[in-house]
């Protein structure tokens, strides 16, 4: 019980310190909204003191117990009458195609009791705040519907407000993405540097690095038919022609910017099969450094040998 105490501490600080440091970083007549999942629907949280203009927005657990007839979240948030429907894009999951969910909005503010296990819950104030479910009612055959409970402080009056806050929670999943090209791609979690101030400045690098790879694969599902010259100099979409299509011969115009991914995709491990979709991060990060050590003796090749490797015998 003592460790699993402990655990729960740590957690609480965690996002605390979190907190602080974001309001922190950012100007103070700066609105700030702290997106996260069900890890940061802790009391300790929505109760610490944050400045002006800074807000929370949680998963909620719907079995939180709550001053209510209902008594807990969940129960007390279905008792409300809908009061409209929104649409989101859904990405990709590991065992969901993307698509298009409706979900039906409801609301309420309820008084959020102190957990039953917390040390002080007997001198701890019920908080007030906004939840939130959105869910999908009629989801396509064979694919589990989608219900988001939410917490929040920010102000939710009308349909709109809880649209908004709906819709900012579904961008939830880039920031995720935008942390797995870190770890994953760029290994940052494996840095052997000696001082804090060298891994300070690898994240700077490598944040720009996620940033635009991340960039990248969504701009071309965005604009599928824009220019590739966009992202790509001419001599990089060149090379990377001749070296996926096995010939010398260079397109009058540059391909679009899906196919050009597409190609980088292909470097990558990318087999762009009929049912395969557009290819993922992990395929375009590995295309890409393929590109450049491709497009690096591509530069080489065009010039001369230098003058001290071809020496007199």
């Amino acid at each position: 019980m003592r460790d699993k105490k402990e655990t729960a501490d740590k957690e609480s600080q965690r996002w605390l310190d979190a907190l602080a440091a974001t309001e922190a970083a950012l100007p103070v007549d700066q609105m700030v909204v702290t997106v996260a999942d069900r890890e940061a629907d802790l009391y300790d949280l929505f109760a610490a003191v944050r400045r002006p203009g800074s807000h929370l927005l949680i998963r909620a657990k719907p079995r939180r117990r709550v001053h209510h007839v209902e008594r807990l979240l969940g129960r007390a948030v279905c008792a409300s009458e809908a009061a409209g429907t929104m649409t989101v894009e859904l990405r990709r999951g590991d065992d969901r195609p993307p698509r298009q969910a409706v979900l039906t909005l409801r609301f309420a503010t309820l008084q959020i009791a102190p957990p039953s296990n917390h040390p002080r819950r007997k001198e701890l104030p019920h908080l007030g705040l906004t939840a939130i479910l959105a869910d999908e009612e009629s989801p396509p055959a064979g694919q589990d519907p989608v219900r988001w409970w939410l917490l929040t402080t920010l102000p939710v009056a009308t349909l709109d407000d809880a649209m908004q806050a709906v819709a900012w929670y579904a961008l939830r999943w880039l920031v995720e993405r935008y942390h797995y090209v870190l770890k994953s791609g760029c290994r940052v979690e494996r840095l052997q540097l000696e001082t804090a101030e060298r891994l300070q400045r690898a994240l700077a690098t490598y944040a720009v690095v996620a940033w635009r790879l991340l960039w990248l694969t969504y701009e071309a599902r965005r604009h599928p038919e824009a220019s590739c010259e966009a992202v790509l100099p001419r001599e990089q979409w060149q090379v990377l022609h001749q070296v996926v299509h096995k010939t010398t011969m260079i397109p009058a115009a540059p391909p679009s910017l899906r196919e050009a991914v597409r190609q980088i995709a292909r470097l990558g491990g990318f087999l762009a099969r009929k049912g395969d979709g557009e290819p993922g991060v992990k395929t375009i990060w590995r295309g890409l450094r393929r590109l450049d050590d491709i497009v690096t003796g591509f530069r080489l090749s065009c010039h001369d040998p230098a003058p001290w490797i071809v020496g007199n015998a």
